[in-house]
């Protein structure tokens, strides 16, 4: 195949017959001039079957952070290879250069690197290597059939683990639960429903604490002690329907859900609970049942790293499939939804009463701000404020009524905006370990 170098050629070329005599035979000439070139050229430029693709780099990334991805080029033929390479990437992997140019001699080998800036969470897969071989004059290369490039190209996808916002608070939440725990001095200590053990009594305990027949028995006068309930049953579960691809502020609703289950999971896995994950629409899109706590969190992780929004509505008889027919000991159920009254009724209201006499039920939604924007009248009244800002009343208000119908249900509502989401999740969650209702 010819190059652009020989195009410039002929176009050079071409022009100068017309000083001749015979002007026609001349551009035949020169055609035939650069045509002979080109063919010594693509002679001389070496094979490309002798060449070996290796690559590595990393595998998983979190989104926002930058990662790399090492390509090594090896030269196992006899003669001198110039090559072009192209690495291609789906275009949300962020990869950058993609073109290369590489001159290899026989046994030669040489390393390209890519960086990559993900756009997306998920799995980001490496399309292909295309190569060509130019010849030293760069008027012709070599290249073979789109099939041929992807036999030969090594596969690589890399993981982008979804966003974590939340984590500049984990700190804080952290905290808590070792205040919980009582390994931080407190001015008072937390009960949870598990007794600890006993111990002497000091002044400022709570005399309601007091152990009068344990006080008989060491003649001295002892407490009892608690710690929060260990061992519990946290499950997860994400909407992933078409709800969920609803863009909050700058994200889908999908991506602060799970923003929020993160943190809900990294606080549960710390305070000793078991963590399990179910992600549905029309199907189950990920599950991850609780094992030990090292191991459960980055199986999480990877689970949520591949969600993405489906275009149908949430069946949510699946739900009831996997936590009313199985036999399950009562567990701390948070649901991450859409507070939208219309798939609520179809789907989750039917099924809360009996969700909620069997586990503890949090119904977490985030909440537009737009709406509270649009229903506030700017100074200058217009037409389309005035049917805007009724609109948005109307949809605040089936969302109050919505709160109040999974309220009687038997479900705690958290309804927050994309900014606290997360921590008031978490702070569900502590409060409910603190008081022993889990």
């Amino acid at each position: 195949m010819i190059t652009r170098r020989f195009a410039v050629l002929v176009a050079v070329g071409l022009p100068l017959p017309a000083l001749l005599p015979a002007p026609w035979l001349a551009v035949a000439g020169v055609l035939a001039v650069a045509l002979l070139l080109a063919l010594i050229d693509l002679a001389v430029a070496g094979p490309l079957t002798g060449l070996r693709l290796r690559r590595d780099g990393d595998r998983t990334v979190w989104l926002g952070n930058g990662a790399t991805s090492r390509l090594t080029v090896t030269n196992g033929g006899r003669r001198t290879v110039r090559l072009s390479l192209r690495d291609s990437w789906v275009p949300s992997a962020g990869a950058g250069p993609l073109q290369h140019a590489l001159t290899l001699p026989p046994g030669a080998e040489q390393e390209v690197v890519t960086t990559l800036v993900p756009t997306r969470h998920g799995d980001r897969p490496a399309v292909r290597v295309t190569l060509r071989s130019r010849g030293p004059l760069g008027l012709a290369y070599r290249q073979r059939r789109r099939k041929w490039n992807e036999k030969v190209t090594p596969p690589w996808t890399l993981r982008v683990l979804p966003l974590f916002p939340s984590r500049r608070i984990l700190p804080e939440k952290l905290a808590r639960i070792r205040v919980l725990d009582g390994s931080a001095v407190t001015r008072g200590r937390g009960h949870g429903t598990e007794f600890d053990v006993l111990r002497e009594y000091v002044i400022g305990d709570d005399v309601r604490s007091i152990d009068w027949r344990g006080s008989a028995r060491h003649h001295d006068v002892v407490v009892r002690t608690w710690r929060p309930e260990r061992d519990r049953r946290v499950f997860c579960v994400l909407d992933t329907g078409r709800t969920s691809a609803v863009r909050i502020g700058d994200v889908p609703r999908l991506d602060a859900s799970i923003d929020a289950a993160l943190l809900l999971s990294v606080l549960a896995a710390r305070a000793d609970d078991r963590v399990d994950l179910l992600a549905l629409d029309t199907v189950v899109r990920a599950r991850v049942a609780g094992g030990g706590h090292r191991t459960q969190l980055p199986r999480l992780i990877d689970a949520l790293a591949s969600l993405e929004p489906a275009l149908a509505e949430t069946d949510y008889s699946l739900l009831g499939r996997e936590l009313l027919r199985r036999d399950r000991k009562r567990s701390l159920v948070v649901i991450f939804t859409a507070l939208d009254i219309a798939p609520m009724i179809e789907g989750l209201l039917p099924l809360l009463p009996r969700l909620a006499a069997r586990h503890k039920v949090v119904v977490a939604g985030v909440r537009d701000p737009a709406m509270a924007r649009l229903a506030t009248l700017p100074a200058e009244v217009s037409a389309a404020d005035v049917h805007a800002a009724a609109a948005a009343e109307r949809v605040l208000g089936q969302r109050d009524r919505l709160r109040d119908l999974l309220d009687r249900s038997g479900a705690t509502v958290v309804d927050a905006d994309a900014d606290t989401f997360a921590s008031k999740v978490a702070d569900v969650y502590l409060l409910l370990k603190a008081t022993g209702r889990l």
